[in-house]
Parts: C-alpha cells; structure tokens; sequence
C-alpha cells in the first residue's frame, strides 16, 4: 500500500478507534454490561477504567491528524490493547462467569490492536 494513502487510513482509523474508546465503551458498558464488565460490578472500578479510555480516545482521535507525530501513542495502544485483550481472553476461558467477554472486550481489544498494527507504517518511510 502506498505510504501516504496507508497514512491516511491509519489516521481515519486513529479517529474511530478515539470514537470508540471515547463514546463507545461507557455506552457498550451500559446497554450490554456482561460483554463489557466483570463481575461483580465494582462502579469504582469501571469509572477508573472508562476514565482512562476516555482519555486515551480523545488523544487517538486528535492523532489522527498527524500519525506518525504519535508513533509511540499508537504503539502504546497497540500493545497495552493486545496485553489488556490477552489477560482478560485467559481470565474469561477459566472464569465461567466472564465468557461472555469472549464476545465483547476481548475480541475488541484484540481487533484494535491488529488493525492499528497492521495500518502502522513499517521503518524506511519518513
């Protein structure tokens, strides 16, 4: 894929991913709670975690205007993602309880670390 139209769809996935952090998780944890939430629900818990993809959503989405002036965002994204999808995918096959995570979160967070990873210019492009 050439390199600025590559950019350009890594910056419009930056956007979507900032929406979805920023708008669609509080929502999805509202209106489909045991795909999004463990149990037992700790309010205090998922308010720190909403807190911090809110945040790290608006950042994603202001990244998209310049992705590679944010290379270490979207790599922190990245991996946080998949190591954050990886824990709960093993706590959800062993916990009876947290399986419905398995059609939720945990596909989620695997499928926005796959897909910035695979938008994410490789070295040699400047």
């Amino acid at each position: 894929m050439p390199y600025q139209k590559q950019l350009k769809r890594l910056g419009l996935a930056l956007r979507v991913v900032g929406v979805v952090f920023a708008v669609g998780l509080p929502l999805m944890m509202a209106i489909f709670p045991s795909g999004w939430s463990w149990e037992p629900r700790q309010p205090e818990y998922e308010q720190m975690i909403v807190g911090i993809y809110v945040t790290l959503g608006v950042f994603l989405f202001l990244a998209g205007k310049d992705p590679m002036a944010h290379k270490s965002l979207i790599l922190f994204t990245i991996w946080s993602s998949l190591v954050h999808g990886l824990i709960m995918l093993v706590q959800a096959l062993f916990d009876g309880a947290e399986r419905m995570n398995l059609v939720g979160d945990v596909p989620a967070l695997l499928i926005i670390a796959g897909v910035l990873w695979w938008l994410l210019p490789r070295k040699g492009h400047h």
